[in-house]
């Protein structure tokens, strides 16, 4: 059996001498691996460099078996990348997370589509500071896809619509600046931004993704686990440069 399909790569792990195993994320395959023979190469490895996407093809001769894979190159996010240490932890953060949250096989259509417009955005804002935004929703939008989503539309404890500031660490839904006050330092600040009110204000990023990496923790990345280490240094890069 076998398919073609478009995919972003997220991992090359060598194999043997030359091989390596490679897992993209197709948009009709879902997060999906196979040998690439000649993978670890030096043609290979620029070919399969993490971010690039590719269209590809599978073959085995039963759907169980790891199969091999051969591409070619449609977009080389991933080299683009290369020289800004941000951006490229940013990619590996998001190649991290897909990689270990996603279902193997399994189709997530929007999840490829928001990767890749995730990478079209941090190409197109080379000078501007206001793609990290969008990875933090990129996070948001990982869960929701997972069936973790975030009510963040309406307080929790009123109801109402406006003045929501912050997150109830247990089930995920907004709650109102008046409603929080009693309980502030028990709940998660909630950026207005990740709301979907204007633009992220300075450090409101790093907020955004400690609200995301706590719910992906408490759902998918569960101790002893722990989320991707790429996740930390991506963190870790953010801060220093606020």
């Amino acid at each position: 059996m076998d398919w073609r399909d478009e995919g972003i790569v997220l991992t090359l792990r060598p194999l043997g001498e030359s091989g390596a195993v490679v897992t993209l994320l197709t948009r009709e395959h879902g997060r999906h691996a196979g040998l690439a023979r000649g993978g670890a190469g030096r043609r290979g490895r620029a070919l399969y460099q993490t971010g690039n996407r590719l269209a590809a093809t599978w073959r085995a001769r039963l759907g169980e078996q790891l199969g091999t894979l051969s591409a070619e190159l449609i977009e080389a996010h991933g080299a683009r990348f290369i020289e800004d240490p941000l951006r490229l932890a940013a990619l590996a953060s998001a190649a991290a997370l897909a990689e270990g949250a996603l279902p193997e096989r399994e189709p997530h259509r929007a999840v490829y589509d928001r990767f890749l417009a995730l990478l079209t955005r941090m190409e197109e804002d080379e000078r501007s500071a206001e793609w990290p935004a969008d990875y933090a929703r990129w996070e948001l939008a990982l869960l929701a896809d997972l069936g973790f989503g975030l009510d963040l539309a309406r307080c929790a404890v009123t109801g109402e619509t406006q003045s929501l500031t912050h997150v109830s660490p247990r089930t995920g839904r907004a709650v109102s600046a008046e409603a929080a006050a009693p309980y502030r330092d028990l709940l998660l600040p909630l950026p207005a931004f990740l709301g979907g009110t204007g633009t992220a204000r300075p450090g409101e990023v790093l907020q955004a993704l400690a609200l995301t990496g706590h719910f992906l923790e408490q759902n998918i990345f569960h101790p002893p686990q722990g989320l991707p280490a790429a996740r930390g240094r991506l963190i870790d890069l953010l801060g220093r440069r606020r």
